[in-house]
């Protein structure tokens, strides 16, 4: 049997602030009650999981979830800033309503190019995926046949998933990743098996 790494991919829970539609990206926001009931949940459902190495992106909402799953398991937490969400430069925290205020029909710009559009002194998505794939080839080389936790953010997921199936940048948005949702996928050498999405 092919040895392989396997990937538990998750998104972290519900975000302050979440029902006004920020594009918080690299703002560091806290989880309510309820993405803490969410990352609870989620760490009991790996609770009996043998889990080798786990990281986050810096941020709390990823930090807090990983330290939540991490309690059951006695490994370190290693932060990877390039695991971090896009980087909306001038909409950074910024509700979707007051971007469209600001910045009319850029948001339509944006979704019509989703890899190549640039907020305002901000990253593309293409930009982000090459960072996010760059940060988890290194970390699949370091950890080579283990099983890995990374929690990390909506966008990156999602970048990771395209990536895992083959689809380009522009699909992302086909791809739906809840708050304190868990993606599986299994590295082989010459392969990747997508084994759970949304979970």
């Amino acid at each position: 049997m092919e040895k392989y790494t396997r990937l538990y991919l998750a998104r972290h829970g519900q975000i302050c602030g979440f029902e006004r539609m920020t594009a918080n990206g690299h703002t560091d926001v806290d989880i309510t009650e309820t993405g803490v009931i969410q990352m609870n949940s989620l760490a009991e459902r790996l609770r009996l999981v043998e889990i080798n190495a786990i990281y986050a992106t810096g941020l709390k909402r990823t930090e807090k979830g990983a330290r939540i799953i991490g309690q059951y398991h006695a490994v370190p937490i290693k932060t990877k800033p390039d695991l971090k969400e896009i980087f909306f430069g001038d909409w950074d925290g910024m509700p979707l309503e007051e971007i469209e205020r600001a910045y009319p029909g850029e948001l339509d710009k944006r979704y019509a190019d989703i890899a190549g559009y640039r907020p305002p002194n901000g990253e593309n998505m293409a930009d982000v995926s090459k960072r996010v794939l760059g940060c988890l080839k290194e970390i699949l080389r370091e950890e080579a046949g283990k099983n890995i936790l990374i929690v990390a953010h909506g966008g990156v997921n999602r970048l990771i998933i395209c990536d895992a199936l083959g689809l380009p940048v522009k699909s992302l948005f086909n791809i739906q990743q809840d708050y304190g949702c868990l993606n599986i996928i299994d590295y082989y050498p010459e392969n990747r098996l997508v084994r759970l999405v949304n979970g």
